[in-house]
C-alpha cells in the first residue's frame, strides 16, 4: 500500500508544483491590478522557449552543464525585464478600472500578438533540453526510482509560497502593494506611486509565470500551443483557490495536481478534462473559490 502511496503523492507534489507557478503569477496580478490577464500564458511559454534556447546553447558549445541551472532563472529574469515593464506600460496600464470584458479583449489580443512572436522567434518546432533534469540524477523512494528534478520543483513551489508572503507581509513594497489593494485614491492622496507598485507587481507576475515555463522545460519540453494550454489551466487554478488568493492558488494546485495524477493512474484517458472536473465541484459548492468571497465595488 505504502508503495502505491508514495509514488501517487510524490507525482502529486510535483505537478502541483509547475501548475502553482503557472497560476500564481495569474493570481498576483489580478490581487494587485484587478486585471484578468489572458496573456499570462504566452509569458509562460515564452520562458519556457528562452530557457530551452538557452541550455541548447549551452550544450551546443560544449560549456560547463551545470551553467544550464543559471540558464533556467535567468531566462525568467530576462523575460520579466523586457515584457513587464513595456507590457504594463504600454497596454495594461489603459485596462485599469474597465470592465472585466474590456480587459480580457485586450489582453487576449495580447495573447495573439505573444504567439505570433514565439512562432517569428523560434519557429514551430518543439524545443526539448533536459540537461538540469539529468545532471540532478534520480533517487529510490520505498523501491520506486524518484528523478530528483521534480523533487526540487516541490522545494521551489514551497519556497515561492514562502517568499511572496514574506514579500507581502513583511517588506515595504509589500505594504505598499497591500495599501493599494486596500484603498487605490487613499494611496494616492498619501503619495504613494501606485503606477510604479503596478509595474512592479505585474513585473513580479511575469517572473513568475516566465520561471514556470522554464522549470517545465526540461521535464516536458516547450512546443506551440502550450500558451493556450497554460492559460485555462491557470484560470481554473485561479478559480478552485479564489481570484486574487495566494494561498488559495497554493491549496488549488495541490488539488489539481492530484486529480490530474490520479486520472493518470486510474482513468488516463480523463486526464485533461479531471482539473476541470475538480473546478466545476469547487465552485458548485463554494462558487467564489475555496478561499475568495463577495466583496463590495465601489461606484
Amino acid at each position: 500500500m505504502l508503495n502505491a502511496i508514495i509514488p501517487l503523492l510524490l507525482d502529486s507534489l510535483a505537478s502541483a508544483a509547475l501548475i502553482f507557478f503557472a497560476a500564481v503569477g495569474l493570481t498576483l496580478v489580478f490581487s494587485v491590478l484587478r486585471v484578468l490577464n489572458v496573456a499570462h500564458g504566452s509569458l509562460y511559454s515564452i520562458g519556457g522557449y528562452v530557457a530551452a534556447s538557452a541550455c541548447l546553447f549551452i550544450a551546443s558549445r560544449q560549456m560547463n552543464p551545470y551553467l544550464s541551472f543559471v540558464a533556467l532563472l535567468f531566462s525568467a529574469v530576462f523575460v520579466a525585464a523586457i515584457f513587464g515593464p513595456v507590457v504594463e506600460r504600454s497596454l495594461v496600464r489603459w485596462t485599469y478600472g474597465k470592465s472585466e470584458a474590456v480587459q480580457i479583449l485586450i489582453t487576449f489580443g495580447l495573447f495573439l500578438m505573444l504567439e505570433d512572436l514565439q512562432r517569428m522567434i523560434f519557429g514551430v518546432q518543439s524545443y526539448y533540453e533536459d540537461t538540469p533534469m539529468r545532471l540532478l540524477g534520480t533517487t529510490n523512494l520505498s523501491g520506486v526510482v524518484y528523478l530528483n528534478y521534480q523533487i526540487v520543483l516541490i522545494v521551489m513551489a514551497v519556497a515561492v509560497v514562502v517568499g511572496l508572503r514574506f514579500l507581502i507581509r513583511h517588506t515595504r513594497t509589500g505594504r505598499l502593494m497591500t495599501a493599494v489593494v486596500a484603498d487605490r485614491e487613499m494611496a494616492q492622496a498619501v503619495g504613494i506611486d501606485t503606477n510604479r507598485i503596478f509595474m512592479l507587481a505585474f513585473s513580479l507576475g511575469v517572473f513568475l509565470a516566465a520561471l514556470g515555463g522554464a522549470l517545465a522545460t526540461p521535464t516536458s519540453g516547450i512546443a506551440p500551443g502550450l500558451g493556450a494550454d497554460t492559460m485555462v489551466l491557470a484560470f481554473a487554478v485561479a478559480a478552485i483557490g479564489g481570484l486574487g488568493q495566494i494561498e488559495g492558488a497554493a491549496v488549488a494546485s495541490l488539488i489539481v495536481g492530484l486529480a490530474r495524477v490520479l486520472a493518470i493512474y486510474v482513468a488516463p484517458e480523463l486526464d485533461a478534462v479531471a482539473p476541470y472536473a475538480a473546478m466545476l465541484v469547487v465552485l458548485l459548492i463554494r462558487p467564489y473559490g475555496l478561499f475568495g468571497s463577495t466583496s463590495v465595488r465601489r461606484v
